[in-house]
């Protein structure tokens, strides 16, 4: 025998019995996507219980109970929890619109703090890519006519691939033109001080000397995390890199060796051996 179930034509024999006619909970599973487990637990707590059973006490869904699951679908896919659901199945008419545009609010909420975390990725994305989210007559502006806005997509393929690249697009992200003034300025600010003690013949291992090192350090610390052993690995770079000693040496002539210098023997007063120091 066929019976019609909620419109839809349904054979009778494992589904339906005299007790009356319906779907069990696992065409009902199959038809509607949601899992066995789910609808029994939606009939334990009162959300959807099925009205009718066979005779061997197997639950059966007629097509009002089944409309009743599609309604759950559809608040539950608006993420509406299970509570409030029950309640605006139960609610009367006015409390139930009301209840809807209390989810409907929430709903809106949750688009914007989405959309929101969406244009943050795409900032990150587009700062690993170009390494500063500001345009070439900003860079030169901030940075001085002797910057090149393409050492920093320079940089990406350099080091594109570290963990310290991934900080430094997240931080750069995040930053404004102001924000990247400042920095500048601070850098500026540290390279005329390294420059007037270094023409003092201010001794590295001193406390002057050391304070200076700890603040290099920092300044590296605006765009990703430098410990005092990977400072060292940059200081060496301050004599083995022709572009980076000359930007110093241009400063005040020999004032990239003594940088080094000074990096190194804060490292000691900090007990990193510069000779044995890596990348960590």
């Amino acid at each position: 025998m066929t019976v019609t179930l909620g419109g839809m034509p349904h054979r009778a024999h494992d589904n339906a019995s005299s007790a009356g006619t319906g779907l069990t909970v696992g065409a009902v599973a199959a038809r509607v996507g949601v899992t066995v487990r789910a609808l029994h637990h939606w009939d334990s707590i009162g959300l959807v219980r099925p009205s009718g059973r066979t005779h061997a006490g197997y639950r059966l869904y007629t097509a009002q109970d089944l409309s009743r699951v599609h309604r759950v679908l559809v608040y539950r896919e608006l993420g509406v929890p299970l509570d409030d659901i029950l309640a605006l199945l139960e609610a009367p008419g006015a409390d139930a619109d009301a209840s809807l545009r209390k989810q409907r609010d929430r709903l809106r909420e949750r688009m914007a703090r989405l959309r929101g975390m969406a244009e943050a990725l795409d900032r990150v994305i587009e700062a690993r890519e170009s390494g500063i989210l500001l345009s070439a007559d900003q860079q030169v502006e901030i940075f001085g006519e002797n910057w090149d806005p393409s050492w920093a997509g320079e940089a990406y393929k350099r080091w594109g691939d570290t963990r310290q690249w991934a900080q430094y697009a997240e931080r750069s992200a995040e930053r404004t033109a102001e924000e990247w003034r400042r920095i500048a300025d601070g850098v500026e600010a540290l390279t005329a001080d390294l420059a007037a003690a270094f023409r003092k013949g201010t001794e590295a291992g001193s406390e002057e000397a050391n304070a200076l090192a700890d603040r290099h350090r920092a300044s590296i610390d605006s765009y990703f995390d430098c410990t005092i052993s990977m400072q060292v690995c940059i200081g060496r770079g301050f004599v083995t890199d022709p572009e980076v000693a000359t930007f110093y040496d241009d400063v005040e002539p020999g004032l990239a060796n003594w940088l080094r210098e000074i990096i190194e023997a804060n490292a000691r007063a900090n007990g990193v051996d510069p000779e044995t120091a890596t990348w960590n």
